[in-house]
């Protein structure tokens, strides 16, 4: 059993642990109450493999998890680590989304249903299907759609929570980009991304020496395999210890600003196909193979002249209220009133109210991601549902669009999209270890498999 506890964890165990002993008592009742010529057959109670915080990660939701993964790694063409490996990688990504589930709910991150058939439906289209269609051919690939579509109900509600923790607080200044210019520029169009494979070999905060040694000797043996011809995916899906171990440590396609920064001067070095040698960082040691390179193809801007209204929530103006307002804001205006009028008179953004809520022309990432999403959602003319972002809740209109063939103007929407990914990489990898360490859990893993 493997106990992580922190003194804030400790009073959400002890609920936890209240609710799993009274459970397991009330079983009992109920088995005890049983009539002993009863012929109703007695089922096996689900298993208990991890305490997280106040809640349960049993043996079913394990199972389940498998049963979801196996074929993603099958498309991928990762073979599957051996089954005691397996598990405990995906109970580790289960104990993560549980915590994030509940720092969600605590927030009152929810997902709409319409939200989510949205997304089921865009999922299906990207695949050439119907949502039928997907529903069938996910049922006979041995997928229930019920699990695939809560799956992909936390996989937003951690988008949210994500975009909400981590993503919107990321500031971006001109000195940046302009230094970042400086720096990579060139660069940056002579290779614009990298897909990226990874291992991690994991050290213990406070390692000992002897720990460091073991994980750097560790390393080195699996760049030696590597670099002999063993298949990567299937090293990083047996032996690493990093989130996208059961992915065969695919970690994507990289804007070149963007590659983290542990092998941000490698990723410009590299040839296909490479090996990188084992990389110290403070969480273990890392092996990088770089799999493909794109070259830049700059494109048009794409600008947005667009106005809003604005309504911040404070403690007279709750968030329903915030958005009730807005909703006979909207409907006001696609009824025919004028918008900038009632913007004068209704947004908080006192600088753009006095504009009617021009925004003028914005250029790509000039505003919160939030923003930005339901902006470019729209036609020219439209009229958004009303929608929250860091500042409050607000409705937008897209007045019109137009390209802008400015090569400076590229590389500087360029530059802020890599710094912007690169440090939200980081501050989610932070934001993750900050979650877990305050979190108490427990892993019933090993006592679940000596049953």
């Amino acid at each position: 059993m493997v106990i992580t506890r922190t003194s804030r964890g400790h009073h959400r165990a002890s609920a936890g642990r209240r609710r799993v002993a009274v459970g397991s008592l009330l079983a009992c009742l109920l088995i005890a109450s049983a009539p002993a010529a009863s012929q109703t057959p007695i089922q096996e109670l689900d298993a208990i493999i991890a305490v997280v915080n106040d809640d349960v990660v049993v043996r079913s939701e394990l199972d389940t998890e498998i049963d979801l993964i196996l074929p993603q790694m099958q498309k991928a063409g990762t073979p599957p680590p051996p089954r005691p490996q397996l598990e405990k990688q995906v109970l580790d990504r289960l104990i993560l989304k549980r915590l994030q589930a509940q720092r969600a709910r605590d927030l009152g991150i929810q997902v709409e249903e319409a939200t989510l058939n949205e997304a089921l439906t865009n999922i299906a289209q990207r695949n050439g299907l119907s949502l039928e269609e997907l529903q069938a051919t996910l049922e006979a690939g041995g997928i229930r759609f019920a699990d695939f579509r809560e799956d992909t109900r936390s996989q937003i509600v951690t988008s949210r929570l994500q975009n909400q923790e981590v993503v919107n607080k990321i500031q971006i200044t001109d000195q940046e980009i302009d230094r970042f210019l400086e720096r990579e520029s060139s660069r940056l169009i002579e290779r614009e991304q990298v897909r990226l494979q990874h291992i991690l070999i994991a050290l213990p905060e406070n390692a000992t020496p002897a720990q460091v040694q073991a994980a750097e000797a560790k390393a080195a043996r699996l760049v030696a395999r590597l670099r002999g011809g063993e298949d990567f995916a299937k090293v990083a899906a047996a032996e690493s210890d990093g989130r996208n171990a059961l992915q065969g440590g695919d970690l994507g396609w990289f804007e070149m600003g963007a590659v983290p920064s542990l092998v941000s001067e490698l990723a410009f070095t590299m040839a296909e196909g490479d090996i990188s040698d084992p990389l110290s960082s403070p969480s273990g040691y890392h092996i990088i193979k770089l799999n493909e390179i794109k070259a830049a193809t700059p494109a048009d801007v794409v600008q947005t002249n667009a106005r809003h209204i604005l309504v911040r929530t404070n403690e007279l103006v709750s968030d329903d209220d915030a958005k009730r307002r807005l909703e006979q804001l909207r409907m006001r205006i696609v009824g025919g009133e004028d918008f900038a009028t009632l913007a004068r008179s209704n947004s908080d953004d006192t600088g753009s109210a006095l504009k009617g809520g021009d925004l003028g022309w914005v250029n790509p990432g000039d505003t919160v991601p939030d923003f930005e999403e339901a902006m470019n959602a729209l036609p020219p003319n439209g009229v958004s549902e009303p929608f929250q972002s860091p500042f409050g809740w607000h409705i937008v209109q897209v007045i019109e669009r137009r390209n802008q063939d400015k090569e400076g103007e590229f590389m500087r929407i360029k530059a802020r999209e890599a710094l912007q990914r690169r440090k939200a990489e980081e501050a989610t990898e932070e934001w993750l270890r900050q979650l877990r360490d305050e979190a108490y859990v427990e892993i019933r893993l090993d006592e679940d498999a000596q049953q």
